[in-house]
């Protein structure tokens, strides 16, 4: 499949400068390790910064959410690579000594290593950080086992805003810490493929499907899903999705919910909507209080056609305002 790129092994530092061109008047960029942060992190206010990464291929994240009231820096691997340690301990290095920092992690084994060493090395210089691990995909192993796989994926942009207005307001480390690890628990996803990323660095799909085909519960890096089955309709993806969703939480009516509904890459707004519709009407079938809706193409796989769903369940009020707060980011 033809791309728009030129050398594959400067996909991301090419990106990443076509991003602060853009931007520039919000973010600074170290190339030399692809640190996106804020410009005006100096001067930010709170008592602990939040830093966030993870592999390039799903962008807008994490670098699209850098600003105030989300994240003060992002860390940008290769594609569906995470960051050396060396560039989450630069990114720790760039926050003033005198503050806290709390890395927020997707839970991918090459990730957790990752952000954790830099965690460590950090701590050893005297630096105050702790992490958060988002484990938000409900995706099954197959169809018969109901053991989950807990990778971190689309959920983690709704940890990172709830994190991110909570530090603008003043949570220090231990209060932002424990915030996090309450929404990631209370925080489930499950997607679809209609079609597989495509890596350029590769030069092959990261995994087959037949024409009209569904992929239920693939991973943002080509992982294995749990279902094949021939395509039918919006209805039907919604209806799968939902429904694993609602034997995870066991939810009664009028229990409240804020819901993102996130294109893989390459599913255009309309059908998004269309989805997001067919959501709609089951929650109120159910008699859900939806009290936050966040619709767009947020945490992707490169090229991939497919649609995930997440649920927060909304246990408290705050969690609420901080989703719904005003953020200075280029793609929230």
């Amino acid at each position: 499949m033809t791309k728009i790129i030129n050398d594959p092994q400067n996909i991301v530092r090419n990106m990443l400068h076509g991003f602060y061109f853009e931007n520039k008047d919000r973010v600074s960029y170290h190339a030399k390790y692809n640190i996106v942060a804020r410009k005006d992190l100096a001067d930010a206010g709170g008592t602990t910064a939040v830093v966030s990464g993870g592999g390039s291929g799903h962008e807008p994240a994490d670098f699209g959410y850098v600003g105030s009231g989300m994240l003060d820096i992002a860390v940008a691997g290769s594609i569906f690579a995470p960051p050396t340690p060396e560039q989450v301990l630069e990114a720790i290095r760039l926050v003033d000594p005198s503050k806290s920092v709390l890395l927020i992690v997707k839970n991918f084994a090459a990730d957790v290593d990752s952000f954790l060493q830099a965690e460590a090395s950090a701590r050893a210089e005297g630096r105050s950080v702790d992490h958060v691990v988002v484990n938000d995909d409900v995706s099954i192993e197959d169809d018969a086992t109901y053991t989950k796989r807990r990778r971190g994926v689309a959920g983690t942009v709704l940890v990172q805003k709830i994190v991110g207005a909570a530090a603008r307001e003043g949570y220090d480390l231990t209060r932002l810490k424990a915030l996090g690890d309450a929404v990631v628990s209370r925080l489930h996803t499950l997607g679809v493929a209609l079609s597989p990323a495509n890596d350029p660095t590769k030069g092959k799909p990261s995994f087959a499907l037949e024409p009209n085909e569904a992929y239920y519960g693939v991973g943002i890096h080509g992982e294995k899903g749990y279902r094949k089955e021939a395509f039918s309709s919006s209805e039907k993806l919604a209806v799968e999705l939902f429904n694993k969703l609602k034997r995870m939480y066991r939810w009664k009516p009028r229990d409240k919910f804020a819901i993102l509904i996130n294109g893989l890459g390459a599913t255009p707004l309309v059908e998004q909507y269309i989805f997001a519709n067919d959501i709609r009407r089951l929650c109120e079938l159910d008699g859900l209080d939806i009290r936050f809706v966040k619709i767009g193409t947020h945490l992707t796989s490169l090229d991939m056609k497919g649609i995930s769903l997440s649920f927060l369940q909304v246990e408290d009020e705050q969690w609420e305002h901080w989703l719904k707060a005003d953020v200075r980011v280029a793609k929230w």
